[in-house]
């Protein structure tokens, strides 16, 4: 029986309830030194007097590093930086190289102590003066200023603007209004943290907390000077990250501490540097104006995104997902970014979707709601099998399923379209629902294995388990293509030392990395197989190889299993301690779906070879069913049960499959009724400081999760056929639960989060 899809329970969760897993943090080195930085006070300006002199005195202090005399960092250059791979940065803005300030928090110097305690505590004490400039402190404030980006990721940013007013002024039925979202922060269980150790002057390990141990190093390795091979970044064990680990330049600050200290330096940043340093989800205002016919079929959809950056191209891209949604003649989708003094926002599990779909799919029930139709009956009937942009059938689609398995689950017939119709008690109770969506991204990948004489199998890959799983699921599509018990492998992962794979982000790891994973098993099959051909004492010496297949750890002949011989025999006779295969594999045109290069060795797709993408369009879609209960006196909002279906591929772990979207739906709960990070409209500094400040779901808050799963393969994206599973969970949550609150109450909620001084 095929072990891809079975609810295996995770192989590292016995390390991690044990306490044995490790994380960066705990790393310790002989002799190590601590690290705690210094943050600047004013929202913009520069500094004009860094005094040292006294903390230089303080017990345990053995460094002051700032502007002064700080190492002198390779300057940004986006040309050197794409042809390094180090490019992709959280924030550009080297630490410590100049005077300039340009958000409350921001790093300015880093005092290294022999205890944390000592290092916090001088830190603290730095006199610092500035010169300090009018700051950019609110977003509607600063919206006179804002720019309109020509482009977001290589696309193009600003799509049919201006064309859909007119439209819009035909069409028999209209919605337009707008919906605000706050800023979000991703407040992982791990903070941050930083280990660095030199080896002589020209090499660097980091036992970092980060998504990309690949990318991570690279990025080290650019600004520092060293050769990429250099820098060694270690990350076994991530506890979480949602978009916020791996970019960020503080690395270098721990890196330099320990090459000026001349010993191992840790870094770990606090909660309150986790709302300042490492990024979050923008603040967005948008606009979403329907257009539809007297039956209902939309003419013209509008979806405009007000929002803002800072020391970065990226800004939150609301509008993707009405991209791509629903059949409508005319789409226009256009941005507004301004420039705040906030800490860079960055990706956040996901970027766009997340506060785009609450906008989109509130405006979709608000349509459905005028025109008197069922909002899962309206989403049918603009129901799109292309991408509306690319004019390309999507590779795997079906959420006209989702829709009617989650219908039948949740027991939308219940539903009365007229709000205010059904109450327990004192609570009004609603039902509702939204779409989901995400890309269905995959990059190149690499993927070693190794066998041993005892039968021990080891898959090796530079990808990192960010709580998601990757490590159990690796051994089950390992113990798939060998035919081996998955208690017999072993999985290296979270080293940039071994094969390359890509960032854990963007739902992508699994559709990249397992088919790489399966090819180097298939190799490593065709290796043992013609080692027994070559062998007289071999059952299978002579014999063709494609009479040979596989099962319970060995090669057999197809339609004669008694004629069969173990691996370990195999390499026993053949005096092989080991056998190892390597495959790189990357998305191409053709049957095959995905072709090895070399052994190891990535190489470039020929220009004149179409690529799926220019075939298919790429995409995961769910849908979300949300019941509330609306406290009528005091305007609280408890979500009692939720339903989740979702189109997502091939399942590779039943189990961690539904954990991740139980996990999302819990993150959209957040968004939706609590998460919020104000700041001070003077100073523009976060006045929510820790977790107590921060409002997150606990137990209490979250009802039944009922997950629900397509499970097709999708045929195109690799032989594999999962796409990834991380970020669509939470897409359509809020709306779903906006909605519910509509039909509960009557009143519609179009701003996050959905707090009761909002609904009273």
């Amino acid at each position: 029986m095929s072990e891809t899809g079975k609810p295996i329970s995770r192989i590292d969760g016995r390390m991690k309830v044990t306490g044995k897993a490790t994380y960066a943090a705990e790393f310790n080195q002989p002799n190590m030194a601590y690290a705690f930085p210094v943050r600047a006070t004013i929202a913009k300006g520069r500094i004009t007097a860094l005094d040292d002199a006294a903390i230089k005195k303080e017990p345990g202090v053995l460094h002051v590093i700032s502007y002064k005399n700080a190492l002198k960092l390779k300057p940004l250059d986006r040309s050197a930086q794409a042809k390094a791979g180090a490019a992709f940065l959280g924030e550009n803005l080297p630490p410590l190289q100049d005077t300039n300030v340009h958000y409350p928090g921001q790093f300015i110097a880093v005092v290294v102590a022999e205890s944390y305690e000592q290092a916090r505590a001088a830190a603290y004490k730095l006199m610092v003066r500035y010169a300090a400039q009018k700051a950019a402190t609110e977003l509607k404030a600063a919206l006179p200023n804002s720019k309109k980006p020509k482009m977001f990721m290589g696309e193009e940013a600003q799509v049919s603007e201006g064309k859909a007013a007119a439209p819009l002024a035909q069409s028999a039925h209209r919605v337009d209004n707008a919906y605000s979202t706050p800023v979000e922060h991703h407040h992982p269980m791990e903070p941050h943290a930083t280990v660095a150790v030199w080896e002589g002057t020209d090499k660097l390990i980091l036992y970092d907390a980060t998504q990309g141990v690949g990318l991570t190093g690279t990025i080290a390795a650019y600004f520092l000077g060293l050769k990429p091979e250099n820098v060694h970044v270690i990350a076994p064990f991530v506890g979480g990250g949602f978009g916020s680990k791996g970019l960020w330049l503080h690395t270098l600050l721990v890196a330099m501490a320990a090459k000026i200290a001349g010993r191992p330096v840790k870094l770990a940043l606090t909660r309150q540097m986790m709302q300042t340093n490492v990024g979050h989800r923008a603040a967005t205002i948008q606009r979403v104006a329907l257009g539809t016919d007297t039956a209902g079929k939309l003419s013209v959809l509008r979806h405009h995104t007000d929002t803002y950056n800072n020391l970065t191209e990226f800004f939150e891209p609301s509008g993707k997902q009405s991209l791509v949604l629903y059949k409508a003649p005319l789409r226009e989708v256009t941005y507004n970014v301004a420039q705040l003094n906030r800490g860079t926002p960055t990706f956040m599990r996901a970027p766009g979707e997340t506060p785009g779909t609450f906008a989109l799919e509130s405006a979709m029930d608000e349509m459905a709601y005028q025109l008197k139709m069922d909002p899962v009956a309206f989403r049918i009937a603009n129901h799109t099998r292309q991408d509306p942009m690319k004019g390309h059938d999507f590779s795997s689609e079906f959420l006209i399923d989702c829709y009617r398995i989650g219908a039948e689950k949740f027991g939308w017939s219940a539903r009365s379209i007229e709000p205010r119709q059904k109450r327990v008690g004192q609570y009004l109770v609603g039902y509702g629902m939204a779409t989901a969506t995400y890309p269905g991204g995959r990059s190149a990948a690499t993927v070693k294995v190794s066998m041993t004489a005892s039968g021990a199998v080891t898959v090796m890959t530079a990808s990192i388990d960010i709580g998601t799983g990757t490590y159990t699921v690796l051994a089950q599509t390992a113990a798939d293509a060998l035919g081996v018990p998955v208690d017999q492998i072993q999985v290296k992962i979270g080293d940039s030392s071994l094969p390359p794979a890509p960032l854990a982000g963007g739902s992508q790891t699994t559709a990249s990395i397992h088919p790489a994973a399966q090819q180097a098993c298939v190799l490593l099959r065709n290796d043992l197989a013609a080692l027994a051909i070559a062998d007289p004492a071999s059952p299978l010496h002579g014999r063709k190889p494609d009479e040979i297949g596989y099962a319970k750890g060995k090669l057999v002949i197809t339609g004669d299993e008694k004629k069969s011989d173990t691996y370990a025999a195999i390499l026993s006779r053949a005096k092989r301690t080991e056998l190892e295969a390597c495959a790189t594999t990357q998305p191409v045109s053709g049957a095959g779906l995905t072709v090895p290069s070399a052994l190891c060795t990535p190489r470039q797709i020929p220009a004149e070879q179409n690529s799926d993408d220019k075939h298919y369009a790429f995409h995961s879609f769910g849908a979300q069913f949300a019941e509330v209960w609306v406290d009528e006196d005091f305007g609280t909002i408890r979500v009692k049960r939720f339903t989740s279906v979702q189109d997502v591929g091939r399942i590779m772990n039943e189990k961690t499959a539904r954990s991740q979207i139980i996990g999302g739906v819990i993150f959209g709960i957040g968004a939706a009724l609590m998460e919020a990070t104000e700041y001070d409209k003077r100073w523009g500094n976060p006045v929510v400081r820790t977790l107590a400040d921060y409002h997150v779901p606990v137990n209490l808050d979250i009802p039944p999760i009922d997950v629900h799963f397509i499970g097709k393969p999708d045929p195109h994206i690799s032989p594999i056929g999962a796409r990834g599973i991380g970020e669509i969970g939470i897409t359509g949550v809020a709306a779903a639960i906006a909605n519910a609150v509509f039909n509960a109450t009557g009143k519609r909620l179009r701003d996050l989060p959905m707090t009761p001084d909002k609904l009273v």
